[in-house]
């Protein structure tokens, strides 16, 4: 993107999923610098690029020291960090409060006065908004009214990051623009990436990359109740190219949906993976979770189109084909990954047994 080319650029949570892929991609369009900011509490240090432009600051942008390193030099900050995710905030709410809102107001404060900068990008969460049915569901859009009976402590300390953004937004003009992801999937997300965070879900992060692994292990797809619950699944690189026009072309103060607009259920996504991957193990039925209600959801794309000309352009089979190559490639690497764990779950680290995020 052109209007990125020779400007400074933070990315805080740069080294995990989403963070790694925008800071390629960053690197990719001829920025001038790159810093990025990580405690590797979900992350891993592999996925952060080599490269001279960029440098790694290990650590939590809440940490007094490590916001002391940055100076009034950024261009554009993309705020990603989070606690990941519902069910480790679940198990650990104080634990979420100081890495998915703690993070969000010590960075705001800190930054309230700089002068440089063109935009400050939040990546917030599409399940906030969405209304708690198992009817057929509307796209839910930006205006949308917030509930008070959200699901996790991870739900609610994103709706409040996005308070925050619209309050310093208003009372110290920072530019700040909300984007809401939706079920972000593809190339880069490593199951058991960073450090053991009280349940197994800390392994088994998201029912993509559980799903591709285990059918790739001609392992049964474990689906809670029945698969009927539905998600708008979105490609990596098209969240990525979302975030960077929120920065270029996003109102400060405003907030937009990164979604594909698209519905679909658990159990269509189950059966694509397991034809894809010629998994023959059968699909395996457990119980619906009783922490989750917000059971049908997808948003919509009508503002993000009309007001930034953003659409996400990788169909849902082209995106799992690419992220099961992706896998097949990197199987050792996540494998190591998952068994750095095996002390903390004993059985429950053996793919056999997951317990899935999303």
């Amino acid at each position: 993107m052109e209007a990125l080319r020779h400007t400074r650029n933070l990315v805080v949570g740069g080294a995990g999923f989403v963070g790694s892929n925008l800071v390629r991609r960053l690197l990719a369009g001829g920025i001038e610098r790159v810093v990025v900011v990580d405690n590797l509490l979900s992350a891993e240090r592999s996925n952060v690029p080599a490269d001279s432009c960029l440098e790694f600051v290990e650590g939590s942008i809440a940490d007094d020291k490590v916001l002391s390193r940055l100076k009034d030099e950024f261009d554009y900050i993309f705020h990603l960090a989070t606690y990941h995710g519902n069910q480790s905030s679940i198990a650990n709410p104080l634990e979420d409060h100081a890495n998915n809102l703690m993070t969000t107001l010590k960075l705001y404060e800190y930054i309230k006065g700089f002068k440089k900068l063109k935009k400050v990008v939040y990546a917030a969460s599409g399940c906030t908004l969405a209304p708690h049915t198992d009817e057929q569901p509307e796209a839910t859009r930006e205006d949308g009214p917030v509930p008070f009976d959200l699901d996790s402590p991870y739900q609610i300390s994103k709706v409040v990051g996005e308070f925050y953004s619209v309050y310093y937004h208003r009372q110290h003009r920072l530019p700040t623009v909300r984007a809401r992801f939706q079920n972000v999937y593809g190339p880069g997300e490593i199951l058991g990436a960073g450090r053991w965070r009280g349940t197994p879900a800390t392994v088994w992060r998201n029912v993509t990359p559980t799903f591709i692994y285990r059918a790739l292990k001609h392992l049964p797809l474990q689906i809670e109740n029945n698969g009927q619950a539905t998600r708008d699944f979105i490609y990596v690189e098209d969240i990525v190219h979302g975030l960077l026009l929120c920065a270029v072309t996003g109102q400060p103060g405003d907030v937009y949906n990164l979604a594909s607009g698209v519905e679909t259920s658990i159990l269509e996504l189950a059966t694509m993976i397991n034809r894809v991957t010629g998994n023959p193990a059968p699909l395996e039925f457990l119980p619906r979770r009783a922490w989750d209600h917000s059971i049908k959801r997808f948003g919509s794309t009508e503002k993000a189109l009309r007001c930034m000309g953003f659409n996400a352009r990788t169909p849902l089979e082209e995106g799992i084909r690419r992220t099961i190559d992706w896998t097949r490639q990197n199987i050792h690497m996540l494998e190591a990954c998952i068994l750095k764990h095996a002390s903390h779950m004993n059985v429950a680290c053996s793919p056999s047994v997951v317990l899935k995020e999303n």
